[in-house]
Parts: structure tokens; C-alpha cells; sequence
């Protein structure tokens, strides 16, 4: 079926590479044009792009609103195949909709025209999830100026309508299922996971992906992996295993054996948490094997996250009715309710909820559709007082994971809900049912859990979050900011109790005193005078002034630049400010506490006439005064009580302050409080509370010391444990020595941006593009991209690059591994979160050694750990994930490539066996590279 749409038929489709030139297809074909004709044709449209953010930045335009001439193919993709997977690109599109991959610019803009009849030849045909809903919406779209809108609605249109959709089928929550409840599941049982039975379970998983390859070592790893499934034998003593299994063992699949065969005997459940959400997706797809059926592996199988990734009806219907009324983003808030009607689960970050949707268009009113609106990321859940409350994904995934046999979790949600179980545990109060009792556990990407800890176990305060508190309690005031504050939380609940409604009252009078709107310009105005409002914001100053006069930089317009300094010795205005801040939260936590006392009394003398939905509002906010007025204000007053007597630094803790920059300017300032080692409360909250723990990873150990494992053991908290736990290593199968090169360039100078960016673009060229550039500090990688593009792009090859494109980190994975000849650039997160196996990455290079940054707290550290072998091994560590990152299957090709001359020869001795390291000159890298990767 063809669909004609004269406007779209008209409209030439427009690609703009970084840094080369545009090409513009149009019913006649497709051609090359220059970058002034390409601007003039964006501003005037009608044209087709794929990502209207990005081409505009590549233009040097700003981002368009989202109601102009533009039409973005990403946008009819999220409106026709709401919750489906497409790489943010014209390639990303074509690939998504089955044809081949598009070379080249000419060849994209050809592509995306094909891409927009297609997607309006399938809405045509086979429209989800009906045909009246989806034309209720376009409709209600193409009044609000969509561009697709009429496309959409004559596309529809195409076909009968058996009726009509009543409404602007922009209220999703009358058609999603209601949850229903169900009686407690029990506690797990104990019987004992043989090793046989694990491998017998792998074999049959094996079979059922399709996979027949033998591997022996990924058999030993389930058989090995039984150990943790067996019962514990003393209280606070789990079975505990740390393994480290190289890429291509199959570890994942690995544990899952055993791990079903104990949940089905036991369960529920056993939890597998990750440190990305990239391997929680992944693994989540792993159990296609464990439970082929849709229906069956939702209910078995479930992804746990944080409330704060899950799509929030109620703002939801906020921001629609805003929207409705003019002041909002009625195209964005349509699209995520396509969204919000097809998705698995609800998930927003991570899920399959498509990130570059809210960053298509200009920032402000058009990006409202974004996570960052739609979560409750603030604690304003109403429970059960939500209108949406049956239908709702963050109550569908808390059942769901009390009844499943695996759940999927990460590591910042295991261990911030075990350190508030625990220390409710710890008060007589019962757990708030947002996790099951973590009896099993395996830790993949185990190699970050001590970084995981250390952020689930630390204390800070700074401007915004003592001013994230302020909302919390007195709801939005002014801007027409949405929200609700405590007393709208709690109104109805307490209308019978006029002792807690006066309570309430005076916890809302105490926390005016909290930094309010408007609070990072008083404390810290460019070129102004202080006029901080309250104690805390008094404080904050004080901070800056003692960072300002101890510390050794600024931002100085850079943003990955800042400042912190020692919290002791204090100066004189920083402990008098600090006095004050004190005495201000205790006057907030006092009341705060007496109410939640009076809560918990409601429940209990009241047990049986309290109706269900007000027992579980009022368990909703007890769990947010709980984290609040039980753990974060007493660590904070703590913290100030000790700057303002000055004390001795205690050995277990690292007190500092510091600032952060965004060009130039602060945007917050903090008082920080870090265990030194934080496999103490690891311990104690997670570890010592199970029966069975796996930690797992494939750069676990650390062959350069004499026990591999001691420095893991200390990382992850079994050191602590009274016996030595059971550890595996296993080498990874591939054939290093054929399939991988690792070079050192000694004749490019680190700091000199223009000899690393020639060096990195003369690699990228040698290996015809599929190369990851790996940076320590942004500034150097923007430096970098700003050179190479161009020349990349003349070339045929498209850079990306994170903090430059205005998408994160995932998005450019996604692009990246669609298109196989492109370049990345990122950090960190990059380094951490790409999977990209085949020739989409044959090229990594390393800009400089990532050695650990010497702040303060890693100086701590690096006395209690080890001295300089401690920042060796965590180097190593880096490098050695990175090097796995490029060899992901038996037939992939990969340069390491380290472009620092300094690089000590021991940082590579993590590398897999038969990588031999080669100290190379640039001319001899770039030969290498050509002739192995050609």
C-alpha cells in the first residue's frame, strides 16, 4: 500500500555527517551540497533528517521547535513502532526497518526518504495497537502542529475504522492491565544446587539458544557456581565465591544455570545485579533460553530498578492536562504515551523507551517528555492515593520481583534498599517491601561493586540535595514548578489528627531554612555579592570560601574541573555557619521524626478499621521520612558537628568539601562524608545477610600480585568474612595471539591535543573507521573531536562523540554498533557500557594511561589499600576492561593502541595470555594497524 502525502513527497531528505559535507536526496536522487545550502534548507524546510538536535548542531544552527518544517524520521519511528529498538541515524533507520546498510551521505538521504514510506506504509497496514487509538492520537497531534500528524492520521485513515476512539487518546491509564495481588510467597527454602544438575540445566539452555559449541570451561564455571546455591552453615557467614571468567566463557548463561535450578527448588529469588544497565538488558535477554515464553518469562525473569526509572502516570496526566492547555509539550507527551502503551515494563532509562526521543528538538518546553519529568524522582509518590495506582509499573515490578525466580536488579538498587531495610531492620521497623530478602546474589561486573558501595554508603550534603529536600517537604513554590509537597501527600491522611496535621505544619515552617529557588546564584553569583537566604545557604558559602582559599583551581570554564579541599582544619566562618546548619535540620528532623512516630501509632491502634489505600499512602510516606528524617538529616547534622568542633579526622571516614563548575560558574557546592573502606557497611548491610553470594567478573583477579585474588577479596567485602571464599579463574578461549594486537605509540606527546588528535585520526583512518577513542579528561576529548571530524568525514567515516552530541552515552553505542565503519569518542561511561562485538569495533585507542584521579579521597585510599601498587592495580584493571571490550567473539580483530610513551609495561600484565605488547612508533602503529585490520 502506498501512502501519498503531498508535503512529505515534496520534502528532500537532508544528512549532515560531523564535519563534512551535506548531502540532499529528493525524488530525483541524491547529491552532495554545500553547508550554506544545507542551513538555508533547514530553516526553511520542509525536509526530512534523522535527529533535527544533531543536524542543527552540525550545522551551527540552534535546535528547531518541534512544531516547524521539520520532519524527523526518529519521530514517525517512535510514533509507528512505539518501544522498538532503532540506533538514533539515517543508518540506524534503514538498519531498523531490514534494508542494508546505507555508505556514505549520499546513499543515508537516500535511505531516510525510503525509511519515511515504509514506517507510513506500515502504519498503514498493521497500526498498534489499534487503528482507532493510534488515529485518536495522530489526530489530536496534527492539531497541536506535529509535522507527521496529518501524514499519520491519512496513513490510518487508509483503511476502515470500525469506530471512533472517544478522546485524544492521550489517557493511557484506562487501557493498561491492573496489577492484581497475591498472598506473601514464603520464605526460600534450602536444598542444595548439585553441580550436575547445574551442568545438565546449562546443556539443556545451550540447546534451547540455538548454541551447540562445546565449551568445557563454561560447563566447570556452572558446576564451580553450585557452591553459592548450597546452605550456609552459620549465621552471617554466606558461601562466597569470587570468578573471574574471560570474555567468551559464557558466564552469564553460566550462573544462570544454577541459579534457576535453586529458584525453582526454593525461590523466590535469586538476584542477579549489574553495574550497567546495558548487561541488565542483556542478561534479561540471556533468559530467553531459561523461559521461551513471553508470558511465562515475565513473570520469571523480571528487571528491577529504582522508582526512579520508571514512568510515572500521574505526572504523566499532569503534564497532559498542561500540555492540553497550551503551556507544555503536547507532540513529546503524545509520543510517550505511544510509548507508554506498547512498553514491556515501564522502564525509562535503560528500557525500551527510545533516549535520543526527548533531546530530537530544542531544550526547554519541547524536551518535557523526557525522563527527567516523567519519573518520581523526587519521593512525591502518593501510593496508594494515586489515582493510577492499580496500573502502575514501579507497584507491577515490586510484585513482580517478590514472585519471580531471577530477578535482574543493579548494583545502586541492591544495597541503598539493603543499607534502608537494614537500618529500619535495626529499629524494630518492618522492610518497605521494595525488595525481597536477598538470601542469593550474584554480582556480575563484580570489579565495580566497591564503586557501588562506596555511593550507596556515602553521605553529602550540598545545595541540591538539601534543596531536592525542601521540595520534597513544602512541594513546588513558584515558577508554576509541578510537585507535591508533604502536606498535599498527606492531607487527607491526617484530617482527622490534629496533632500530626500541626506537626506537619511546623515541619514545613522548619524547612524554609533549606536552600529555596534560585540558591547557586545567591551563594556564589558571578560577579556579584553573596546574599545567601538561611543557614544552609550560609554554609555553602563559608564552603566556598575555605575551597576558595585552600583549594588549587577553579572550573575556569571547563566542566570537568572543580575544587575541593580538606573539611578539617575549618575556618572560623565555615564552623560558626556550620553551628547554624546544625541547629536548623534539628529543628526540621524533630518534627519530621514525631510525625513519622505518629504514623506508625496510626497504624497500629487503628489496624483494622484503616482502609487499604490509606495504610499504604501512609507506609509511602513513612519509607520517604524514614530515608529522610531517620538516615539523611542525622548523617548530615553529624557531619557538621564534627566540622564545627573540629575534631580529629576519623581513620574510617573521609569528611571533604568541594565545588563543581559548569563554564565557569558554580552549580554546586557540597560537604562530603565517604567510608574509607566501604566494604564495612557492604558487609555488614548485603554480604553477611545472605546465604550465597556470587562476585562475579571478567577482570576480577590481579595476576601482577602474589595471591591474584587478595586485592578483590578486599574490594568486595570477603575479606571480612571469617573464612576465605572459593575462587575460579578462567582464562578466556580466544586466540589473543592471532586476533589481537596491543601497541604503545612512544613519539606522540600526551599533551600536546594536536599530536594525540593527528595520531588518533591517522588510526582511526589506517583501520577504515570501527575505532573507540578513550579519554581521562572531556576538555581533552572535545579538543580531539573538533580537529578530526572534518578530515574523518571527508573520508567517508562518521565521528561521534559523547559530551559534543546531544545524546547519551547509550544512544551513541547504538549508533556506533549500526554503523560499522563510524568512530566514537567518550569516557568512562563509554569504556563501561560498550558491547559492540564484530567489526563495528576493530580499533580502541587510549589516550593517556587512565590512572585514577588523586583527589582526596583516593589519596585515602590509596594508604589504606596499598600505597602506588593500589593505583597500579586499578590502572590495570581499566586497561584490562577496555582490551575486553574489543575482542567479544572467536572471529573478531582488534588494535589496542595506548598513545602515552610513559605506559609502565607491568599496567599490561592483565591482558589476556598471548597479547604481547609492542612499543611502536606512530608510523609503525598506523602500518600495523592497515595490514592486520585490512
Amino acid at each position: 500500500m502506498t501512502v501519498a502525502v503531498p508535503a512529505i513527497d515534496l520534502a528532500p531528505a537532508l544528512v549532515v555527517p560531523p564535519g563534512g559535507r551535506a548531502a540532499v536526496a529528493d525524488a530525483r536522487g541524491a547529491q552532495m551540497i554545500r553547508l550554506a545550502d544545507a542551513r538555508d534548507l533547514f530553516e526553511h524546510g520542509p525536509v526530512l533528517v534523522a535527529h533535527a538536535g544533531m543536524t542543527a548542531r552540525r550545522l551551527g544552527l540552534n535546535a528547531p521547535p518541534r512544531t516547524g518544517g521539520i520532519f524527523d524520521v526518529l519521530e514517525l519511528f517512535a510514533f509507528v513502532r512505539p518501544a522498538r529498538f532503532c540506533a538514533p541515524s539515517a543508518a540506524g533507520l534503514a538498519l531498523a526497518l531490514g534494508l542494508a546498510e546505507p555508505k556514505g551521505s549520499d546513499a543515508q538521504a537516500a535511505s531516510l526518504r525510503q525509511a519515511a514510506e515504509l514506517l507510513l506504509e506500515e502504519l498503514a497496514q498493521v497500526p498498534e495497537p489499534s487503528r482507532e487509538e493510534a488515529l485518536a492520537i495522530a489526530e489530536t497531534l496534527a492539531r497541536a502542529g506535529w509535522p507527521w500528524g496529518l501524514a499519520c492520521a491519512s496513513a490510518l485513515r487508509s483503511a476502515p475504522i470500525s469506530n471512533v476512539f472517544r478522546g485524544g487518546g492521550l489517557d493511557v491509564w484506562t487501557r493498561l492491565i491492573e496489577w492484581e495481588a497475591e498472598a506473601p510467597p514464603g520464605e526460600p527454602g534450602s536444598k542444595p544446587v548439585e553441580p550436575a544438575a547445574a551442568a545438565a540445566r546449562l546443556k539443556d539452555l545451550l540447546v534451547r539458544a540455538g548454541l551447540d559449541e562445546a565449551r568445557p570451561a563454561q560447563s566447570e564455571f556452572a558446576q564451580e557456581a553450585a557452591f553459592v546455591f548450597q546452605p550456609r552453615e552459620r549465621e552471617g557467614e554466606p558461601r562466597m565465591m569470587l570468578a573471574e571468567a574471560g570474555t567468551g566463557i559464557g558466564k552469564t548463561l553460566g550462573y544462570l544455570a544454577p541459579a534457576s535450578v535453586w529458584a525453582e527448588a526454593n525461590g523466590p529469588a535469586v538476584w542477579v545485579s549489574t553495574y550497567t544497565r546495558a548487561l541488565q538488558r542483556q542478561i534479561e535477554r540471556e533468559t530467553h533460553a531459561l523461559y521461551p515464553d513471553v508470558k511465562t518469562r515475565a513473570k520469571r525473569a523480571v528487571v528491577r530498578k529504582g522508582r526512579e526509572n520508571y514512568l510515572c502516570l500521574l505526572n504523566l496526566q499532569d503534564m497532559g492536562n498542561s500540555a492540553q492547555l497550551g503551556a507544555g509539550d503536547l507532540v513529546g507527551l503524545g509520543l510517550a504515551v505511544r510509548w507508554a502503551r506498547a512498553t514491556r515494563d515501564g522502564d525509562m532509562t535503560g528500557g525500551d523507551y527510545p533516549a535520543w526521543l526527548p533531546t530530537l528538538f530544542a531544550v526547554g518546553v519541547q524536551n518535557q517528555a523526557g525522563p527527567q519529568n516523567l519519573v518520581d524522582r523526587r519521593g512525591e509518590c502518593v501510593h496508594a492515593g494515586c489515582p493510577h495506582y492499580r496500573v502502575c509499573f514501579v507497584e507491577k515490578a515490586i510484585r513482580a520481583s517478590r514472585r519471580a525466580d531471577l530477578v535482574i536488579a543493579n548494583h545502586a538498587l541492591v544495597l541503598t534498599q539493603a543499607a534502608f531495610d537494614g537500618a529500619r531492620a535495626a529499629r524494630g521497623s518492618k522492610a518497605d517491601g521494595e525488595t525481597t530478602a536477598l538470601k542469593r546474589i550474584v554480582f556480575d561486573e563484580g570489579h565495580h561493586l566497591f564503586d557501588a558501595a562506596d555511593n550507596a554508603f556515602s553521605a553529602q550534603l550540598s545545595g541540591a540535595e538539601s534543596a531536592e529536600l525542601r521540595r520534597w517537604i513544602r512541594g513546588p513554590e513558584g515558577r508554576g514548578r509541578r510537585g507535591r509537597g508533604l502536606e498535599a501527600r498527606l492531607g487527607e491522611v491526617l484530617a482527622d489528627y490534629d496533632d500530626a496535621r500541626e506537626t506537619l505544619a511546623e515541619a514545613v515552617r522548619a524547612a524554609a531554612a533549606l536552600p529555596g529557588e534560585g540558591w547557586s546564584g545567591r551563594i556564589a553569583p558571578p560577579g556579584g555579592e553573596v546574599n545567601p537566604h538561611g543557614p544552609i545557604e550560609a554554609f555553602l558559602v563559608a564552603v566556598i570560601e575555605q575551597l576558595r582559599a585552600r583549594a588549587g583551581r577553579e572550573g575556569s570554564g571547563a566542566p570537568d574541573l572543580g575544587m575541593e579541599c580538606s573539611a578539617r582544619p575549618a575556618l572560623d566562618l565555615v564552623r560558626e555557619t556550620a553551628r547554624e546548619a546544625a541547629q536548623a535540620l534539628a529543628r526540621l528532623e524533630a518534627p519530621l521524626l514525631s510525625l513519622a512516630r505518629r504514623l506508625e501509632d496510626v497504624l497500629d491502634d487503628e489496624a483494622a478499621e484503616l482502609p487499604v489505600t490509606e495504610r499504604a499512602r501512609i507506609e509511602g510516606a513513612l519509607r520517604g521520612l524514614d530515608r529522610r528524617a531517620r538516615m539523611t538529616l542525622p548523617a548530615w547534622r553529624s557531619m557538621l558537628r564534627a566540622i564545627d568542633e573540629d575534631s580529629e579526622d576519623d581513620p574510617d571516614f573521609v569528611d571533604w568539601f568541594d565545588a563543581t563548575f559548569l563554564y565557569g560558574r558554580v552549580v554546586d557546592a557540597a560537604c562530603r562524608r565517604h567510608w574509607v573502606d566501604p566494604t564495612e557497611p557492604l558487609t555488614n548491610a548485603v554480604i553477611s545477610q545472605a546465604h550465597g553470594v556470587l562476585v562475579t567478573s571478567a577482570t576480577l583477579a590481579d595476576p601482577a600480585l602474589a595471591d591474584p585474588f587478595a586485592l578483590a577479596e578486599m574490594r568486595t567485602g570477603a575479606a571480612r568474612l571469617p573464612e576465605r571464599p572459593k575462587t575460579l579463574r578462567l582464562a578466556s578461549p580466544f586466540d589473543y595471539a592471532a586476533n589481537a594486537r596491543c601497541l604503545v605509540v612512544t613519539d606522540v606527546s600526551r599533551d600536546d591535543a594536536r599530536q594525540v588528535a593527528a595520531a588518533m585520526r591517522e588510526l582511526f583512518l589506517a583501520a577504515g573507521g570501527g575505532g573507540l577513542g578513550l579519554f581521562t579528561a572531556i576538555r581533552r576529548l572535545r579538543a580531539v573531536h573538533e580537529r578530526i571530524a572534518g578530515p574523518l568525514a571527508d573520508k567517508g567515516l562518521g565521528l561521534y562523540a559523547q559530551h559534543v552530541d546531544p545524546l547519551e552515552a547509550g544512544a551513541l553505542v547504538d549508533i556506533f554498533r549500526a554503523e560499522v565503519d563510524s568512530c566514537l569518542l567518550g569516557t568512562d561511561a563509554v569504556r563501561d557500557g560498550v558491547d559492540v562485538p564484530g567489526r563495528a569495533l576493530r580499533l580502541l585507542v587510549f589516550d593517556r594511561v587512565p590512572w585514577p584521579r588523586p583527589d582526596i579521597l583516593h589519596k585515602a585510599r590509596r594508604g589504606r589499600f596499598g600505597g602506588k601498587g593500589y593505583d597500579d592495580a586499578i590502572a590495570r584493571g581499566r586497561i584490562a576492561q577496555a582490551f575486553g571490550r574489543l575482542i567479544r567473539r572467536a572471529d573478531d580483530k582488534g588494535v589496542f593502541v595506548m598513545l602515552d610513551a610513559a605506559a609502565p609495561t607491568r599496567l599490561f600484565s592483565a591482558l589476556p595470555s598471548g597479547v604481547e605488547l609492542q612499543r611502536v612508533s606512530l608510523v609503525e602503529a598506523i602500518e600495523q594497524t592497515a595490514a592486520f585490520l585490512g
